[in-house]
């Protein structure tokens, strides 16, 4: 699937941060009908559930060598590896997003919605706790990353 077939907008980040709101990100597919559904459904034809499906960032670059290092933000079947979906983004869009869910939390575990729509209708919405940053070489950034308390990896 194309990454140029997704649109990805986000509320909750900057200026548009509220008092303790949940950070939002929404990815707008605009491919082919059925492509996406199918590849966001399970072995029995339902979609998945916010559990069955993972979201992370991977770096193309290091992140202190350039100004706004770009990345690939992807949607993957937890228990398949499968990559639901994947878009190009850059870390000063994806980080600020982060950071935002993990101060919009205060003292509870931090948490933000994805919501993955198609041609502007909704296909599916998820509560997320877990955003993993992997660098350009595929190694974990723990500080950028958003992990629950109490999860080991």
């Amino acid at each position: 699937m194309r990454r140029d077939y997704f649109e990805l907008t986000v509320e909750g980040v900057g200026d548009d941060a509220g008092d303790r709101a949940t950070p939002r990100v929404r990815i707008d597919f605009h491919g082919p009908d059925g492509l996406l559904r199918d590849r966001l459904s399970g072995t029995d034809g339902d979609l998945l559930d916010a559990e069955d499906v993972d979201v992370a960032f991977r770096l193309r670059e290091p992140l202190s060598s350039a100004d706004d290092p770009d990345g690939v933000v992807a949607v993957t079947n937890r228990y398949t590896g499968d990559f639901v979906l994947e878009l190009n983004e850059t870390a000063t869009d994806v980080l600020p997003f982060i950071h935002a869910a993990r101060d919009s939390a205060g003292d509870e575990d931090a948490h933000y919605r994805v919501d993955i729509d198609v041609d502007g209708e909704r296909l599916v919405s998820y509560d997320k706790g877990t955003f993993l940053v992997y660098d350009h070489e595929g190694n974990l950034l723990r500080n950028e990353s958003l992990i629950p308390s109490g999860v080991e990896l």
